[in-house]
């Protein structure tokens, strides 16, 4: 099952554990790498020794099915598995199997099995894996490319320039297509490696299509799924802003309740993104969250937003590798994005269209009033000013998140 593959940041995090007990978990949207990641993998363990099932396939599923675990083992024997020795076992799309958590448990417990499993929905695999693996398992998070893998699938073979260096007009020149592409169209992997307009404009439906019938619908259990449609395209236009409870709840017609739980799934499935706010005075301001999409090519199809606000998206994606992300909210003062390391360290970004001396002046006065040491200024445009930052310039601690 060999195929073409371009190694992305999170499969070195993932190699690390390869020879664990343990099972490893990767989560994410859907399209977005993860059966490339399981086969990447299948391919790289040497030992013969080795089983791929999707689950999305119901011949596949129907294996687990059975209450009897032994039972399981025996047609995963048949087909080819050697319990004597050390197995190993791939399953993709495991949330359509309810019990695969309970199934893992007692083939871990009993067996030298290695697990390596991928599911598209957050908000399912983390509610079924939480006790029932607990010590079992290591977690990764998948998500669309950042700007960095950008540049790696379009072979561009130029490095950019690290945080702390000044970028020249020229470098900033060099850089802007890229910039500008990965801003129209995001980051997953096939859209990216699609050079046809049409054909990236028709992948991104498709990714959004599948999406909805197969999260939304079968996942989901939601009454009114038009309800759920709507309020993704309501959603879509107010990208990078607080998210009104009351007022969005009017608009599509549900109990904030109703919505609540709308948002929670969204989130729960990588469709959005809900950043806090890290605030010290006003509880109220703190319990509101600002919205953003997982992928900033999926909101342009759904919408014509403005740039500002793809922008911005793009800069949350980029940067949220780097520990917990907060938006900084006071009653009279805001700053873009806080991310705070697990080391407690707190870097805060501030983000424009067009920096100017005005706005680093203002982001200095604000960072040194909060307490913040570490403060940068993020500017599309280009600005000849060595305190400013740009997309393809994100500092070294944005990583892929550990395993957990």
């Amino acid at each position: 099952m060999s195929i073409m593959i371009v190694k992305r940041k999170l499969f070195s995090e993932v190699e690390k554990y390869l020879e664990d007990k343990q099972a490893i978990v990767v989560t994410g949207m859907r399209r977005v790498g993860k059966t490339t990641l399981l086969t990447y993998f299948f391919d790289k363990i040497a030992s013969q020794n080795k089983i791929y099932l999707d689950l999305e396939d119901p011949l596949n599923r129907a294996i687990f099915d059975s209450e009897n675990y032994e039972e399981i083992k025996a047609e995963l024997t048949r087909r080819g598995l050697d319990f004597s020795g050390k197995a190993y076992v791939f399953l993709d799309e495991i949330q359509y199997a309810s019990n695969i958590p309970s199934v893992v448990k007692y083939l871990y417990d009993h067996y030298s099995v290695k697990f390596l499993l991928t599911g598209s929905a957050s908000f399912y695999l983390k509610n079924l894996f939480s006790e029932s693996l607990a010590g079992r398992k290591v977690v990764f998070e998948m998500f669309p490319l950042d700007f960095e893998e950008f540049l790696q699938f379009k072979n561009v073979s130029y490095t950019p320039p690290a945080f702390a260096e000044t970028v020249s007009q020229t470098t900033h020149l060099f850089f802007s297509p890229f910039v500008s592409e990965y801003l129209r169209w995001g980051g997953m992997p096939q859209v990216v490696l699609q050079t046809d307009v049409e054909k990236k404009e028709a992948i991104l439906r498709d990714i959004f299509s599948s999406f909805f019938q197969k999260e939304v619908q079968v996942l989901g259990d939601f009454s009114k799924n038009s309800t759920v449609r709507s309020l993704i395209l309501l959603l879509s236009r107010r990208v990078g802003q607080k998210v009104d409870l009351s007022r969005i709840s009017q608009e599509i017609g549900v109990s904030r309740q109703t919505l609540y739980d709308y948002l929670e799934f969204l989130s729960g499935t990588y469709f959005v993104s809900l950043l806090p706010a890290l605030g010290r005075d006003d509880v109220a301001v703190r319990k509101q969250r600002k919205l953003y999409f997982e992928d900033v090519g999926l909101f342009s199809i759904l919408d014509e937003p403005p740039f500002g606000s793809r922008f911005e998206n793009s800069v949350l994606l980029n940067l949220r590798g780097g520990g917990e992300m907060y938006y900084w909210q006071s009653k009279t003062q805001e700053i873009d994005f806080v991310v705070k390391g697990m080391r407690g360290e707190i870097n805060a970004f501030e983000v424009k269209e067009t920096a100017t001396n005005s706005d680093i002046k203002k982001l200095s006065k604000v960072a040194d009033k909060l307490g913040l040491k570490n403060y940068h200024l993020l500017s599309h445009n280009f600005v000849p000013d060595k305190m400013v930052k740009y997309l393809f310039q994100l500092p070294d601690f944005c990583k892929p998140a550990a395993g957990r």
